[in-house]
């Protein structure tokens, strides 16, 4: 007998393209998994990590058992050193919608599904000086050093503790003259608006994603997430955008001898956490009209 809560939501979802965002453990590759299976579709990553193809068991990638069953794109597809941003992957994105609308695109990088679905700012390309500059600076005095340089509509529309977002808005405005408030003020048009999709979160509550948090990095441990840091260490440079996988740094401190394996666990476990909450957050104040399907069972 079928559930027909359950036909009612996939008949719902059976004609546009599904967009699935939760935070990180919620479980929401499993549930596009299953999505893309009684739907027969394809899965596109909106994970600005899992595009690397140097970490795929501490990025929770797909295993190659799940693309055997469902295609999927843009999954480990970069070298580490590979400079890769939301526009790479929106042009990417926009190649595949071309020829396959039938797709879920999922993942956790809640910048890929705001420019998807309202629009990218066309801001130039930053010059290797002011990289370089934004680099220094933030060696010298962290993320507050950058933070004073930027206005306050800016401020208020990035995440201010992430180092990448900080340093992104401050490069904006030292290569351009224009803050990155105002660059998003004259954004070019969506490729695809929410009108043209479905858009799905997944959000459980924190009690219950901090347990799966702790109980997923001791999986991937066990994986061979360890084995898996051993290959990078060799070349491992911690500023490259691959590395900012949550856990690489606790992993390779490990292997360093600067941190025992419960003490990488238990900082790795703490990191995800924090990064979790930032989704949660944005989830909460950017995706009030997605439709909320975090009790679905399929």
């Amino acid at each position: 007998m079928t559930d027909p809560i359950t036909d009612n939501f996939l008949h719902k979802v059976s004609n546009k393209p599904i967009l699935l965002v939760g935070p990180t453990a919620s479980g929401k590759s499993k549930l596009a998994m299953s999505l893309a299976i009684k739907l027969k579709r394809h899965i596109v990553n909106a994970d600005s990590v899992q595009v690397y193809s140097n970490w795929q068991i501490l990025t929770a990638r797909p295993t190659s058992e799940d693309e055997k069953i469902i295609q999927h794109h843009l999954y480990g597809h970069k070298a580490p050193d590979e400079e890769y941003s939301v526009g790479h992957w929106l042009r990417e994105l926009s190649e595949i919608l071309k020829t396959n609308k039938n797709l879920i695109i999922v993942g956790g990088t809640g910048l890929y599904f705001s420019s998807l679905t309202e629009g990218l700012v066309n801001i130039p390309k930053i010059s290797n000086k002011v990289k370089n500059m934004s680099k220094k600076k933030l060696n010298d005095n962290g993320i507050a050093g950058l933070l004073q340089d930027l206005d306050n509509g800016t401020l208020e529309n990035i995440d201010i503790k992430n180092p990448m977002r900080v340093l992104r808005a401050w490069e904006v405005f030292h290569e351009t003259g224009k803050s990155l408030k105002r660059w998003q003020s004259e954004t070019e048009p969506a490729i695809l608006p929410i009108s043209e999709c479905h858009p799905l979160v997944i959000n459980p509550d924190k009690a219950d994603l901090d347990k799966k948090i702790r109980l997923r990095f001791e999986q991937m441990i066990k994986m061979g997430a360890l084995d898996e840091a051993k290959k990078n260490l060799v070349n491992w440079n911690e500023n490259s955008l691959a590395s900012k996988a949550i856990g690489a740094s606790e992993l390779i401190a490990h292997l360093k001898g600067e941190l025992s394996i419960n003490q990488a666990i238990e900082k790795a476990s703490i990191a995800t956490r924090q990064y979790a909450k930032r989704q949660k957050t944005w989830i909460k104040t950017r995706m009030t009209d997605w439709d909320d399907i975090t009790n679905l069972t399929l």
